[in-house]
């Protein structure tokens, strides 16, 4: 239960929501150009194999799986960081993370000095929340954020100063909702929101700032911290011993609870009269870990902190019952997190804001038409450039630090020139057969691509970081 004095129980907003319903359904624009509601919901370490509706088999997503149905699911979606922060990171700004100096997971200052990256993303970078509220959205962030602030990092800029209205974050951030943090870690069985209500408690806040803010365009980043490690699903999973809190046992009440609560949103955005012009955008950040012998990959090699397939190939689909066609499935566009920004800016028929040239490409046409895309430049990648970073316990699945990905073709080496390894992505999506020696004039054209891509980038970093 919640706590007594936390003002949006479900409830009472779902009590809200139905009062004000009618009246927004009647106030509702009819202007087939109105800016449609953007919801991103932006799951913390879920595999492309833990839903059904990207393939995954062991358990059960029937709200996910519908939305999925009603909307457009893309199989060939890559975040382009392969671990939380700089994933965020790539979301926010449209722009590859190296070019903001955050290369892994945030943590204290001394481990970010070692791990070659900056404290906190600049307030200076262009962010999808500055360039909609310009525009005459209202934003909010609520849930995870992970792009600066928290253990001994006590300077990062608040939320606000990224273009945000509004916001409620956990630990990871510079200014943590108490109701999540009783204690200096990222949860604990004293918090007031327990870990397992922590979706429903991050999805009332979002409902409620749909209705305070009824007839404007509205943003939200909804966030949340599941399914991330440690999966505690209730009273009686929190009293277990901690060694269960990572087990395939506990993670399937967690989906499924975060699954349900997905439900309740759309029940609760449906009342408030929304629902029909909401464009929502459901992935995740990275992959997953633990993979479970790949389960939760489908079999695809990596996890999270690994450049192969199953770090940074994602669970993605959009839903916008105004404007796209349930049913479809492409399988064959190139798509990635950097172009977020930019095409959700061209939907909403608003510019970015930005002084600098975004990264990310505009794939409106093959969000809410039935064309695939074609990528104009290549997708690159970059994680893990010495010692002191996490990688996967099992050598396999250890990737090189950088990698491309043009067409069907994925190379991965090191910027020294070591470990080599060329992949035919169409035949070989569990990248088992390495063609380096069978391609060589590909493998030199793409390794002079991707050095020339890291050596640009990773002097921008230090520009950024001086």
């Amino acid at each position: 239960m919640y706590p007594s004095f936390f003002p949006w129980s479900r409830s009472c907003l779902f009590f809200i929501a139905l009062t004000v319903s009618c009246f927004n359904s009647c106030n509702a624009p009819k202007n087939s150009h109105s800016p449609p509601n953007i919801l991103i919901i932006y799951v913390d370490d879920m595999g492309i194999g833990d839903a059904q509706f990207s393939g995954g088999k062991s358990i059960s997503t029937p709200n996910l799986d519908r939305l999925a149905q009603n909307g457009k699911v893309f199989t060939q979606y890559y975040t382009t960081a392969p671990v939380c922060s700089p994933s965020r990171v790539s979301v926010t700004t449209g722009m590859y993370h190296i070019r903001w100096g955050i290369n892994t997971y945030l943590a204290k200052r001394e481990k970010n000095r070692l791990c070659e990256q900056s404290n906190y993303l600049a307030s200076t970078a262009p962010t999808l929340a500055r360039s909609l509220k310009e525009a005459g959205y209202r934003t909010a962030h609520f849930g995870k954020w992970h792009m600066g602030g928290g253990r001994d990092v006590d300077n990062a800029p608040p939320i606000t100063s990224y273009g945000f209205d509004a916001y409620s974050s956990t630990w990871e951030s510079p200014d943590p909702d108490p109701l999540l943090t009783s204690s200096n870690w990222i949860w604990a069985p004293t918090d007031s929101i327990k870990r397992w209500e922590r979706t429903a408690y991050f999805i009332d806040r979002t409902l409620a700032f749909f209705k305070e803010n009824a007839g404007q365009p509205i943003f939200v980043n909804l966030w949340p911290d599941d399914v991330h490690t440690p999966w505690v699903g209730s009273e009686e999973a929190q009293s277990q011993p901690r060694e269960t809190f990572f087990s395939q046992e506990n993670l399937e009440p967690v989906m499924q609870e975060m699954d349900k609560e997905i439900g309740r949103l759309e029940e609760g955005l449906k009342a408030l009269g929304v629902w029909e012009n909401t464009l929502l955008v459901f992935t995740s950040d990275n992959g997953p870990r633990p993979s479970f012998d790949q389960l939760r990959t489908n079999e695809l090699r990596g996890e999270k902190n690994s450049l192969y397939e199953g770090g940074v190939r994602m669970p993605f689909f959009v839903h916008w019952p105004a404007k796209i066609k349930g049913g479809q499935i492409d399988t064959s566009s190139l798509i990635a997190s950097i172009d977020l920004h930019p095409t959700l800016c061209a939907l909403a028929s608003v510019e970015t804001v930005s002084a600098d040239p975004l990264d990310g490409e505009n794939i409106e046409k093959a969000i809410i038409g039935p064309q695939s895309y074609k990528r104009n430049k290549p997708l690159f990648y970059e994680f893990g450039r010495n010692s002191h970073y996490i990688f996967p316990i099992d050598s396999i699945h250890r990737s090189p630090q950088l990698a491309i990905r043009e067409g069907k073709w994925k190379l991965l080496a090191n910027p020294n020139g070591s470990q080599v390894a060329l992949y035919n992505l169409e035949l070989d999506p569990q990248e088992s057969r390495n063609l380096s020696e069978d391609e060589p004039s590909r493998v030199k054209s793409l390794q002079t691509s991707l050095i020339d891509w890291y050596t640009v980038n990773d002097k921008e970093q230090l520009r950024q970081q001086k």
